[in-house]
Protein backbone atom coordinates (compact mmCIF):
# COMPACT_ATOMS: atom_id res chain seq x y z
CA UNK A 1 0.00 0.00 0.00
CA UNK A 2 1.36 3.67 -0.59
CA UNK A 3 0.45 6.18 1.84
CA UNK A 4 1.20 9.71 1.98
CA UNK A 5 1.22 11.60 5.04
CA UNK A 6 0.75 15.29 4.96
CA UNK A 7 2.22 17.70 7.87
CA UNK A 8 1.59 21.23 8.09
CA UNK A 9 3.80 22.36 10.57
CA UNK A 10 4.82 25.65 12.04
CA UNK A 11 7.58 25.96 9.65
CA UNK A 12 6.83 23.55 6.77
CA UNK A 13 3.78 21.64 5.11
CA UNK A 14 5.86 18.29 4.40
CA UNK A 15 4.65 15.50 2.48
CA UNK A 16 5.69 12.40 3.08
CA UNK A 17 5.15 9.00 0.66
CA UNK A 18 5.87 5.78 2.02
CA UNK A 19 5.39 2.05 0.26
CA UNK A 20 4.19 0.04 3.34
CA UNK A 21 1.55 -2.46 4.74
CA UNK A 22 0.99 -3.83 8.44
CA UNK A 23 3.44 -5.62 9.71
CA UNK A 24 6.25 -4.33 7.82
CA UNK A 25 8.65 -1.26 7.44
CA UNK A 26 7.91 1.79 6.03
CA UNK A 27 10.14 2.95 2.93
CA UNK A 28 10.04 6.19 2.05
CA UNK A 29 9.72 6.99 -1.31
CA UNK A 30 8.73 10.85 -1.72
CA UNK A 31 9.62 13.98 0.56
CA UNK A 32 8.93 17.18 -0.46
CA UNK A 33 8.74 20.37 1.76
CA UNK A 34 7.37 23.73 1.09
CA UNK A 35 8.40 26.59 3.69
CA UNK A 36 5.62 28.60 4.79
CA UNK A 37 6.46 29.63 8.31
CA UNK A 38 3.02 30.13 9.14
CA UNK A 39 3.27 30.90 12.69
CA UNK A 40 4.96 33.61 11.77
CA UNK A 41 1.99 34.56 9.70
CA UNK A 42 0.21 34.85 12.97
CA UNK A 43 -1.27 38.81 13.21
CA UNK A 44 -1.71 40.98 16.48
CA UNK A 45 -5.00 39.10 17.08
CA UNK A 46 -3.65 36.05 16.37
CA UNK A 47 -5.62 35.11 13.40
CA UNK A 48 -3.69 33.59 10.33
CA UNK A 49 -3.43 36.44 7.81
CA UNK A 50 -5.14 36.07 4.10
CA UNK A 51 -1.23 35.66 2.83
CA UNK A 52 -0.91 32.91 4.86
CA UNK A 53 -3.86 30.85 4.32
CA UNK A 54 -3.35 31.73 0.60
CA UNK A 55 -0.32 30.40 0.28
CA UNK A 56 -1.25 27.59 2.68
CA UNK A 57 -4.49 26.89 0.26
CA UNK A 58 -1.35 26.30 -2.19
CA UNK A 59 0.91 24.31 -0.50
CA UNK A 60 -2.05 21.54 0.45
CA UNK A 61 -2.96 21.43 -3.20
CA UNK A 62 0.14 21.19 -4.29
CA UNK A 63 1.03 18.11 -1.71
CA UNK A 64 -1.84 16.63 -2.96
CA UNK A 65 -1.23 16.66 -6.75
CA UNK A 66 2.34 15.21 -6.00
CA UNK A 67 0.58 12.58 -3.97
CA UNK A 68 -1.95 11.46 -6.88
CA UNK A 69 1.05 11.98 -8.90
CA UNK A 70 2.75 9.32 -6.74
CA UNK A 71 0.23 7.02 -6.53
CA UNK A 72 -0.73 7.33 -2.80
CA UNK A 73 -4.26 5.37 -1.88
CA UNK A 74 -4.73 7.38 0.96
CA UNK A 75 -3.44 11.23 2.13
CA UNK A 76 -3.44 11.76 5.73
CA UNK A 77 -2.96 15.37 6.23
CA UNK A 78 -2.90 16.85 9.52
CA UNK A 79 -1.92 20.32 10.88
CA UNK A 80 0.07 21.06 14.97
CA UNK A 81 0.35 24.42 16.87
CA UNK A 82 0.33 27.05 14.10
CA UNK A 83 -3.24 26.62 12.75
CA UNK A 84 -4.31 24.76 15.98
CA UNK A 85 -3.63 28.20 17.84
CA UNK A 86 -5.10 30.16 15.21
CA UNK A 87 -8.27 32.55 16.16
CA UNK A 88 -9.43 31.82 12.50
CA UNK A 89 -8.61 28.21 12.45
CA UNK A 90 -11.64 26.62 11.52
CA UNK A 91 -12.23 28.80 8.73
CA UNK A 92 -8.99 28.42 7.62
CA UNK A 93 -9.78 25.03 7.79
CA UNK A 94 -13.09 25.21 5.59
CA UNK A 95 -11.30 27.35 2.98
CA UNK A 96 -8.66 24.28 2.67
CA UNK A 97 -11.19 21.21 2.26
CA UNK A 98 -13.64 23.40 -0.15
CA UNK A 99 -10.78 24.68 -2.27
CA UNK A 100 -8.63 21.09 -2.05
CA UNK A 101 -10.59 18.75 -0.80
CA UNK A 102 -8.00 17.97 1.38
CA UNK A 103 -9.60 17.60 4.89
CA UNK A 104 -6.78 18.43 7.46
CA UNK A 105 -7.21 17.24 10.94
CA UNK A 106 -5.60 19.30 13.48
CA UNK A 107 -3.49 17.61 16.32
CA UNK A 108 -3.87 18.46 19.92
CA UNK A 109 -0.31 18.55 21.64
CA UNK A 110 -1.11 15.10 23.26
CA UNK A 111 -1.79 13.83 20.00
CA UNK A 112 1.90 14.97 18.59
CA UNK A 113 3.35 13.26 21.54
CA UNK A 114 1.26 10.32 21.51
CA UNK A 115 1.87 9.64 18.23
CA UNK A 116 5.62 10.44 17.82
CA UNK A 117 6.27 8.25 21.43
CA UNK A 118 4.64 5.09 18.88
CA UNK A 119 7.01 5.95 16.26
CA UNK A 120 9.96 5.56 19.07
CA UNK A 121 8.56 2.45 19.94
CA UNK A 122 8.41 0.89 16.74
CA UNK A 123 11.76 1.88 16.40
CA UNK A 124 13.70 0.95 18.87
CA UNK A 125 11.40 -2.17 20.07
CA UNK A 126 10.34 -3.47 23.20
CA UNK A 127 14.13 -4.46 24.50
CA UNK A 128 14.31 -0.74 25.50
CA UNK A 129 12.25 -0.88 27.99
CA UNK A 130 10.60 2.33 29.28
CA UNK A 131 11.04 5.11 26.99
CA UNK A 132 11.48 8.72 27.40
CA UNK A 133 10.66 10.79 24.27
CA UNK A 134 11.20 14.44 23.56
CA UNK A 135 10.05 16.38 20.56
CA UNK A 136 11.13 19.99 20.12
CA UNK A 137 9.02 21.62 17.34
CA UNK A 138 8.22 25.27 16.00
CA UNK A 139 5.53 25.79 18.29
CA UNK A 140 5.91 23.31 20.81
CA UNK A 141 7.90 20.71 22.73
CA UNK A 142 6.42 17.30 23.51
CA UNK A 143 7.61 14.76 26.00
CA UNK A 144 6.07 11.21 26.64
CA UNK A 145 7.27 8.24 28.95
CA UNK A 146 6.16 4.70 29.12
CA UNK A 147 6.84 1.24 28.48
CA UNK A 148 4.12 0.10 26.18
CA UNK A 149 3.00 1.53 23.11
CA UNK A 150 0.74 4.29 24.59
CA UNK A 151 2.42 6.16 27.26
CA UNK A 152 1.67 6.78 30.20
CA UNK A 153 2.04 9.83 30.32
CA UNK A 154 2.35 12.55 27.40
CA UNK A 155 2.66 16.75 27.54
CA UNK A 156 2.76 19.28 25.44
CA UNK A 157 3.87 22.72 26.35
CA UNK A 158 3.98 25.79 24.36
CA UNK A 159 8.21 25.96 24.16
CA UNK A 160 8.93 25.58 20.40
CA UNK A 161 11.92 26.74 18.89
CA UNK A 162 9.66 29.41 16.70
CA UNK A 163 7.99 30.78 19.20
CA UNK A 164 10.12 31.52 21.45
CA UNK A 165 12.58 33.11 18.87
CA UNK A 166 9.82 35.23 17.79
CA UNK A 167 8.92 36.04 21.40
CA UNK A 168 12.14 36.29 23.86
CA UNK A 169 14.62 37.87 21.04
CA UNK A 170 14.66 41.09 20.22
CA UNK A 171 18.01 41.12 18.34
CA UNK A 172 20.40 38.95 16.40
CA UNK A 173 22.47 37.67 17.60
CA UNK A 174 20.08 37.91 20.78
CA UNK A 175 21.48 40.25 23.20
CA UNK A 176 23.58 37.96 26.28
CA UNK A 177 20.61 38.90 29.04
CA UNK A 178 18.11 37.96 26.52
CA UNK A 179 19.82 34.33 26.37
CA UNK A 180 20.34 34.32 30.63
CA UNK A 181 16.54 35.29 30.67
CA UNK A 182 15.26 32.84 28.80
CA UNK A 183 17.39 29.86 30.12
CA UNK A 184 15.91 31.04 33.79
CA UNK A 185 12.30 31.36 32.60
CA UNK A 186 12.69 28.13 30.55
CA UNK A 187 13.54 26.40 33.82
CA UNK A 188 10.54 27.94 35.63
CA UNK A 189 8.36 26.68 32.94
CA UNK A 190 9.45 23.72 32.76
CA UNK A 191 9.53 22.63 36.51
CA UNK A 192 5.64 21.37 36.81
CA UNK A 193 5.79 18.92 33.34
CA UNK A 194 9.23 17.56 34.75
CA UNK A 195 8.31 17.02 38.31
CA UNK A 196 5.20 14.91 36.89
CA UNK A 197 7.72 12.91 34.55
CA UNK A 198 10.08 12.12 37.56
CA UNK A 199 7.09 10.19 39.23
CA UNK A 200 6.70 8.14 36.66
CA UNK A 201 9.86 6.56 37.42
CA UNK A 202 13.86 6.43 35.53
CA UNK A 203 13.09 6.06 31.75
CA UNK A 204 15.33 2.70 30.47
CA UNK A 205 15.93 5.06 27.26
CA UNK A 206 15.75 8.80 26.35
CA UNK A 207 15.17 9.43 22.97
CA UNK A 208 15.10 12.66 20.56
CA UNK A 209 13.29 13.35 17.71
CA UNK A 210 13.11 16.09 14.99
CA UNK A 211 14.82 18.17 13.05
CA UNK A 212 15.68 20.57 15.65
CA UNK A 213 17.59 17.64 17.94
CA UNK A 214 19.42 15.95 14.50
CA UNK A 215 20.59 19.46 13.67
CA UNK A 216 21.85 20.02 17.02
CA UNK A 217 23.09 16.33 17.42
CA UNK A 218 25.17 16.84 13.84
CA UNK A 219 26.86 20.09 15.04
CA UNK A 220 28.33 18.57 18.48
CA UNK A 221 29.55 15.73 16.28
CA UNK A 222 27.02 13.26 15.51
CA UNK A 223 27.49 11.63 12.19
CA UNK A 224 25.73 13.14 9.13
CA UNK A 225 22.17 12.25 7.21
CA UNK A 226 24.35 10.83 4.49
CA UNK A 227 25.48 7.94 6.49
CA UNK A 228 22.11 6.55 6.99
CA UNK A 229 19.47 6.84 9.64
CA UNK A 230 20.97 3.25 11.32
CA UNK A 231 23.96 5.40 12.39
CA UNK A 232 23.99 5.72 16.27
CA UNK A 233 23.53 9.05 16.75
CA UNK A 234 23.67 11.07 20.44
CA UNK A 235 23.38 14.34 21.95
CA UNK A 236 25.24 14.97 25.56
CA UNK A 237 24.80 18.07 27.59
CA UNK A 238 28.50 18.51 27.54
CA UNK A 239 28.30 18.95 23.71
CA UNK A 240 25.03 21.21 24.06
CA UNK A 241 26.16 23.45 26.58
CA UNK A 242 29.75 23.76 24.33
CA UNK A 243 27.60 24.53 21.44
CA UNK A 244 25.10 27.49 23.18
CA UNK A 245 28.30 29.07 23.83
CA UNK A 246 29.84 29.17 19.96
CA UNK A 247 26.17 30.19 18.45
CA UNK A 248 25.07 32.24 20.96
CA UNK A 249 27.36 35.01 19.38
CA UNK A 250 26.14 34.82 15.80
CA UNK A 251 24.31 35.96 13.39
CA UNK A 252 21.39 33.82 11.63
CA UNK A 253 23.09 34.27 8.44
CA UNK A 254 26.15 33.26 9.87
CA UNK A 255 24.58 29.94 11.08
CA UNK A 256 23.25 29.10 8.22
CA UNK A 257 26.41 28.71 6.85
CA UNK A 258 27.23 25.57 9.37
CA UNK A 259 27.61 22.30 7.79
CA UNK A 260 24.06 20.75 8.64
CA UNK A 261 21.68 24.00 9.36
CA UNK A 262 18.85 24.35 7.11
CA UNK A 263 18.99 28.47 6.17
CA UNK A 264 15.16 28.13 6.16
CA UNK A 265 15.87 27.33 10.68
CA UNK A 266 19.01 28.56 11.15
CA UNK A 267 17.34 31.60 13.27
CA UNK A 268 15.53 29.14 15.19
CA UNK A 269 18.44 27.12 15.96
CA UNK A 270 19.68 28.99 19.39
CA UNK A 271 15.75 29.02 20.94
CA UNK A 272 15.55 25.23 20.02
CA UNK A 273 19.13 24.56 21.55
CA UNK A 274 18.01 26.41 24.69
CA UNK A 275 15.18 24.25 25.12
CA UNK A 276 17.19 20.98 24.84
CA UNK A 277 19.16 22.08 27.25
CA UNK A 278 16.68 23.33 29.87
CA UNK A 279 15.04 20.22 29.19
CA UNK A 280 18.29 18.26 30.06
CA UNK A 281 18.61 19.70 32.80
CA UNK A 282 15.10 19.80 34.66
CA UNK A 283 15.17 16.08 34.07
CA UNK A 284 18.72 15.04 34.80
CA UNK A 285 19.12 13.95 31.97
CA UNK A 286 22.69 13.56 30.28
CA UNK A 287 22.76 12.15 26.80
CA UNK A 288 20.14 11.38 24.63
CA UNK A 289 19.80 8.96 21.42
CA UNK A 290 18.72 10.88 17.96
CA UNK A 291 15.45 8.53 17.04
CA UNK A 292 15.17 9.00 12.81
CA UNK A 293 11.16 8.64 13.17
CA UNK A 294 9.05 11.24 15.04
CA UNK A 295 5.68 12.45 14.07
CA UNK A 296 4.98 11.64 10.43
CA UNK A 297 5.98 7.95 11.06
CA UNK A 298 4.01 7.72 14.28
CA UNK A 299 0.67 8.48 12.18
CA UNK A 300 1.63 6.36 9.63
CA UNK A 301 1.94 3.22 11.56
CA UNK A 302 -1.23 4.06 13.48
CA UNK A 303 -2.83 3.84 10.31
CA UNK A 304 -1.08 0.74 8.81
CA UNK A 305 -2.73 -0.65 13.20
CA UNK A 306 -6.39 -0.14 11.89
CA UNK A 307 -5.48 -1.97 8.15
CA UNK A 308 -6.46 -5.87 7.60
CA UNK A 309 -5.85 -5.75 4.24
CA UNK A 310 -9.86 -5.31 2.75
CA UNK A 311 -10.94 -1.92 1.81
CA UNK A 312 -11.34 0.26 4.69
CA UNK A 313 -14.22 2.80 3.06
CA UNK A 314 -16.72 2.33 5.73
CA UNK A 315 -14.27 2.37 8.66
CA UNK A 316 -12.51 6.31 9.02
CA UNK A 317 -11.90 9.52 9.06
CA UNK A 318 -9.84 10.76 6.33
CA UNK A 319 -8.25 9.76 2.81
CA UNK A 320 -9.47 8.09 0.02
CA UNK A 321 -10.39 5.22 1.84
CA UNK A 322 -11.51 6.96 4.56
CA UNK A 323 -8.83 5.10 7.08
CA UNK A 324 -8.79 5.80 10.29
CA UNK A 325 -5.89 6.41 11.64
CA UNK A 326 -6.72 8.08 15.25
Amino acid sequence: MRLGVLDVGSNTVHLLVVDAHRGAHPIPTTSEKTILRLAEQLDGKGQLSKTGADQLVRAVAAAKASAERSGCEDLMAFATSAVREAGNSSEVLDRVRAETGVDLKVLTGEDEARFTFLAVRRWYGWSAGKLLSLDIGGGSLELAIGRDENPDMAFSVPLGAGRLTRTRFKKDPPRRSEVRETTEWLAEQLAPVARKLKRAGEPDRVVATSKTFRTLARLTGAAPSSAGPRERRVLTDAGLRQLIAFISRMSAGDLAELEGVSPSRAHQLLAGALVAEATMRALSLTQLEICPWALREGVILRRLDHTDGADQSDTGRTGRHGARWS
